[in-house]
């Protein structure tokens, strides 16, 4: 009914997922912030906000979405190195709980808009080896994130000497993603409660500690921690009078997620097989772009069938374009269907119209029923919003 490529959800995983989070700090003040960023989704959005958690926004467009869902501005935290005036006026305007604060050209422009008194956390960079991907490694030394550590106690001090209208809060990291080591959550920690030892010896008024988010999931053989061994760790270390913030995203709805394509054809070249399908770095970019591994399976699978050694590639006019190499896979007959697993993350989000392809559609599984969420683009949306002469 939906077509080829689709993106699938499962409703109760996500639930499943977040309420993972939920009882590892039910003994805890805390906060739950969904990072948007990892699925956008209107109606994924919506479950997690019905489930009582907040957002991670870093985006004017974020922010728009989250609040169009109905989330509520006091469980909303903005992060970003480079918000614009027009991104902090909107975020001051609805009275978002924190917006996390980066340099201190920012704090100057917040304390400039600002008609009221706008609470801050401040985004620190605990400078740690986070053992993932360079791509989304954001708490090493040198990166464009967050406030340096040795530099965080000054930077405090010049928001309170000079930034009268802006109040300081509270304290911020997200050190990377797909991480599956405790010991750089448990260092950066550590790292990050000292300086709110020292902030309160000074007069600092911090209620809030956000661990940010990047717990990773299994796509492969990683053995990732889960909430509860991550937050048992954790709680011992963080002060219980704050309240902790954490911003799952890939988590909550990485394995909640698989994309459907078709094969279209069967291609050998000199020793070489390639499983051709309608599927593209268009629609699941993370291959191409990290080098990242998806598990594939075909959606039937026979007492016959065979397994072929190959690349599953895309149509797209590129040599990068694949979803999976030297892949050893049920050999799926032309007209069948492959599921390519764990693509809920920074999959259809990522998704665009190079070479005029079409976004696919999205569908939610809720127990027996299912339901889509978004439609497949049509051929008008290509141009819907360029200037044209028309005859």
């Amino acid at each position: 009914n939906f077509g080829t490529p689709l993106y699938v959800y499962s409703k109760n995983q996500i639930v499943k997922n977040f309420n993972n989070y939920k009882q590892a700090l039910a003994d805890r003040n805390h906060l739950i912030c969904y990072a948007v960023k990892a699925n956008t989704n209107y109606s994924i959005i919506k479950i997690i906000k019905e489930l009582g958690g907040g957002a991670d926004v870093t985006s004017y467009g974020e922010l728009w979405r989250v609040l169009k869902v109905g989330v509520e501005p006091k469980k909303i935290v903005f992060a970003g190195v480079g918000k614009n005036e027009e991104e902090i006026k909107f975020a001051i305007k609805n009275k978002i709980l924190l917006i996390n604060v980066e340099s201190k050209d920012e704090v100057d422009l917040i304390n400039k808009v600002a008609k009221r008194n706008v609470d801050v956390a401040i985004r620190v960079n605990p400078e740690i080896n986070t053992y993932t991907i360079t791509h989304i490694s954001t708490g090493e030394e040198g990166v464009k994130f967050g406030i340096p550590i040795k530099d965080v106690i000054d930077f405090a001090k010049y928001i309170k000497e000079r930034c009268k209208k802006i109040n300081l809060i509270g304290l911020h990291f997200h050190i990377g993603s797909q991480i599956c080591n405790i010991k750089p959550f448990v260092e950066a920690t550590k790292k990050v409660v000292k300086i709110f030892n020292i902030l309160k010896n000074l007069g600092f008024d911090i209620r809030y500690i956000d661990v940010g988010g990047g717990l990773g999931i299994k796509y492969k053989d990683e053995e990732p921690p889960t909430p509860q061994t991550l937050f048992s760790k954790l709680k011992k270390i963080i002060p219980k009078d704050v309240t902790i913030i954490c911003e799952p995203g890939r988590y909550i709805v990485g394995n909640a997620g698989i994309l459907v394509c078709k094969v279209l054809y069967h291609k050998k070249v000199r020793n070489k097989n390639f499983l051709i399908v309608d599927a593209s770095m268009t629609d699941l970019i993370r291959p191409t772009f990290y080098g990242a591994y998806h598990n594939v399976i075909p959606v039937i699978i026979s007492n016959h069938s065979k397994m072929i050694t190959c690349d599953i590639v895309g149509p797209v006019c590129e040599t990068s374009d694949f979803l999976a190499k030297n892949r050893t896979v049920v050999d799926v007959e032309n007209g069948g269907l492959l599921v390519i697993e764990t693509t809920g993350a920074y999959g259809f989000v990522m998704s665009s119209n190079y070479n005029s392809r079409l976004r696919p559609a999205e569908v939610m599984v809720d127990n027996d029923s299912f339901y889509l969420i978004r439609k497949r683009e049509i051929f008008n949306d290509l141009i819907e919003k360029e200037i044209y002469e028309k005859n």
